[in-house]
């Protein structure tokens, strides 16, 4: 009696062995998709307090105390603010996809697996801060604080897709100390500009609801105490778009992007102070500073190359 052959079993491939072994597209598309989605929420969320929304749903994390989503009762308002509460969740479903993409080179590249935890991380807290802006009646502080967190996730989003199109190995500075001062006084310039930007905002008239109170500053005094260090920006990224092409900067297209982005900022800020702050504009204002904010998380990152792995052994 004659044995049947038996053939050999091929190896089950799971789920680790789909995952792509180094950047591919897959990981580059979804890094996009994330650094998007965090710009995206940035206008809803813009939205929300721009329309009266802020309280739309009364409590967190349901959206009233019986039921997880508005009732047709609470009108616009709460279909605004859930959405805005929806769209986080899809934000924290593509950063935990873009930390599955990379899990299987997480060694290789650690840069990117510290980022992805980050913005996976930063997604969570900022759940959790927007709850706590409800449940303090939408406090402006909180409320400045959530959107500034916000713009740090589109930062390090930025910074994922610039290391994305790197190769692995150690970054080496490609640019003079001069420039990387200019550069860092630039980014300097543009912090202060959105810090006083957000603490004017929260003494304007946009509370986000008709209840909601205000930090009781100056708005009028603030306006122009925000133009200042805006007017130094402009200066500075100047300054910095003619040093760029003096050095041969690689990255001066980012800091062409950088002047353009301000130039429209500007244009948008000219308008809603010369016209009551409509709300259209304040919500361009919003997203005009996250991209603003990614387009120097860029161009400082660029002071920097890598260089290879191989030729690191090599020396």
């Amino acid at each position: 009696m004659t044995t049947p052959a038996v053939r050999p079993s091929l190896p089950r491939r799971g789920l680790a062995a789909r995952l792509p072994a180094t950047v591919d597209r897959r990981v580059r598309l979804f890094a996009w998709l994330s650094f998007l989605s965090e710009v995206l929420i940035i206008g809803t969320g813009g939205a929300v307090r721009l329309t009266g929304s802020g309280l739309g749903c009364p409590t967190w994390p349901t959206c009233t105390p019986e039921s997880l989503v508005p009732t047709p009762e609470m009108g616009i308002h709460g279909v605004i603010e859930f959405g805005n509460r929806t769209m986080t969740g899809l934000v924290g479903i593509l950063a935990v996809l873009v930390l599955v993409l990379i899990w299987r080179f997480r060694r290789q590249r650690r840069d990117l697996f510290v980022l992805a935890c980050i913005v996976l991380g930063g997604v969570v807290a900022q759940a959790v801060i927007g709850g706590i802006t409800v449940w303090t009646g939408l406090n402006p502080f909180i409320v400045g604080f959530h959107y500034v967190a916000s713009l740090l996730l589109v930062c390090v989003t930025a910074a994922f897709l610039v290391f994305a199109y790197e190769p692995a190995g150690p970054r080496v500075r490609t640019v003079q100390r001069g420039f990387a001062a200019l550069a860092h006084a630039t980014s300097a310039a543009l912090a202060l500009t959105i810090v006083f930007g957000v603490i004017t905002t929260g003494a304007g008239p946009h509370s986000g609801d008709a209840d909601a109170g205000r930090n009781g500053f100056n708005a009028e005094l603030l306006e122009h105490v925000h133009a200042w260090p805006s007017y130094a920006l402009f200066a500075l990224t100047v300054a910095l778009v003619i040093a760029s092409y003096r050095t041969r900067f690689g990255g001066r297209r980012w800091v062409v992007a950088l002047l353009a982005i301000e130039l429209v900022q500007i244009g948008v800020g000219l308008y809603q102070a010369r016209n009551g702050l409509p709300a259209l504009s304040v919500g361009a204002h919003m997203v005009l500073a996250a991209l603003t904010a990614a387009a120097m998380t860029v161009v400082l990152l660029r002071m920097k190359r890598r260089e290879p792995l191989e030729q690191t052994a090599a020396a």
